[in-house]
């Protein structure tokens, strides 16, 4: 037993700087790869990182504009469906009109009426104005035959009576002169200081005109903007009421990305930022480049329909994040056209940073108006002008 165990611990003991020299080695060429990992994240920190806001929590965003009706009517006829692209002013939906139809004959007689009535109080005022100048000749005339005759008063050519009825003749020439420059001045009280297209009666059927004659224009509902349709609600048949949105329409050459960044993630970054955009559509066959156009007021969570109570005991912070708007380039969206909702990749270049955090830039092409409904007034008002003009003939 002894012989043995003295001939083996020779062996042991041989081998044991053997067995340290290969662990050494493995924990220096661990050691070394741990450092070189550092070295090499320092280096993309520094070179690379620090100068960049990358986000894969990004998605398309846009505008949803609604259609929806501005009267009472039921659907007979739609012009567009889902999916389908309208240009601003193309009819959308259509809407039975009878009743509107009437209204407007109805108050196109009543602006005409009106217009020959006022016409009527012009001439009138002339007949008026004709009449005080033909009393006036009289009581002239009247004056002229009272100086004659008292002239002659008191010899054989003429009597005391003629004198009297001549006398007579003046005040009754007088009081005919009196009553008629008062029925001038009440013609005159009706049409005074004023012209015919602007008499108030005039401007008061008009307006009901061109109101009748809008709501009967609003039976036939446009696209406000050039887009496509999603969301359409109504069908024909169905009763609509204003306020009840009936589809909408999504303009697809104005979308942005919204990127929810971290708070830490926010300290540099600045507004007018360059932005470079991967869709997971595309993947990294296409990179949209885009600028910072504005960083929301405040966070997600925030916003949400049910903001959190932090104030409570078993409180847990959370990283919350800040939405950073993307303006895109229309040109880009042309060529690679993107939907709303898509998720996205954001990476923003912060090397400049002598920007504003609080500002935002003007994003031109996306459309924050429309005047389609101004030409249903336009329509309305020249087409009372033109029922004014035809019914008022010569006069001013």
């Amino acid at each position: 037993m002894a012989e043995s165990t003295t001939s083996t611990t020779p062996a042991d003991a041989g081998s044991t700087p053997n067995g340290n020299g290969k662990r050494k080695s493995v924990l220096l060429i661990i050691a070394l790869i741990f450092i070189s990992i550092a070295v090499l994240y320092a280096l993309y920190y520094f070179l690379y990182a620090q100068y960049h806001a990358e986000t894969d929590d990004a998605y398309v965003n846009g505008n949803l504009v609604y259609v929806n009706s501005q009267v009472n009517g039921t659907v007979v006829a739609l012009g567009a469906d889902d999916t389908q692209s309208v240009k601003r002013g193309q009819p959308l939906i259509t809407l039975e009109g009878a009743d509107s139809h009437v209204a407007v004959a109805s108050s196109e007689a009543k602006l005409a009426e009106t217009v020959r009535q006022i016409r009527q109080q012009y001439r009138s005022t002339d007949e008026a104005t004709a009449v005080v100048s033909q009393r006036q000749t009289e009581l002239d005339r009247a004056n002229d035959d009272l100086k004659r005759r008292l002239q002659l008063s008191g010899t054989d050519a003429i009597t005391a009576e003629d004198v009297a009825h001549a006398k007579a003749a003046v005040a009754t020439a007088k009081d005919a002169l009196t009553v008629a420059q008062k029925q001038l001045a009440s013609s005159q009280a009706a049409v005074e200081g004023t012209t015919l297209h602007a008499h108030p009666s005039v401007l008061q059927a008009r307006a009901d005109f061109v109101q009748a004659y809008i709501a009967d224009q609003r039976n036939v509902i446009p696209a406000p903007i050039d887009g496509y349709i999603a969301r359409r609600s109504i069908q024909v048949g169905q009763r609509v009421a204003p306020g009840n949105n009936l589809m909408a329409i999504v303009p697809l050459n104005a979308l942005w990305v919204d990127a929810n960044l971290k708070e830490n993630q926010l300290r540099n970054v600045r507004i007018g930022q360059p932005a470079e955009v991967t869709a997971d559509l595309y993947g990294s066959h296409m990179t949209y480049h885009g600028k910072v156009a504005g960083i929301s007021a405040g966070t997600g969570s925030a916003f949400s329909l049910l903001p959190p109570q932090n104030a409570v005991g078993n409180w847990i912070k959370i990283v919350q994040r800040v939405p950073v708007r993307i303006a895109l380039d229309p040109a880009e969206l042309a060529k690679y056209p993107l939907r709303v909702g898509m998720s996205t990749t954001v990476d923003i270049d912060t090397h400049e940073r002598s920007g504003s955090v609080l500002t935002s830039l003007s994003l031109s092409n996306t459309p924050l108006g429309t005047d389609v409904y101004a030409q249903q007034l336009k329509d309305a008002e020249s087409k009372a002008d033109q029922i004014i003009a035809h019914e008022a003939g010569g006069t001013p």
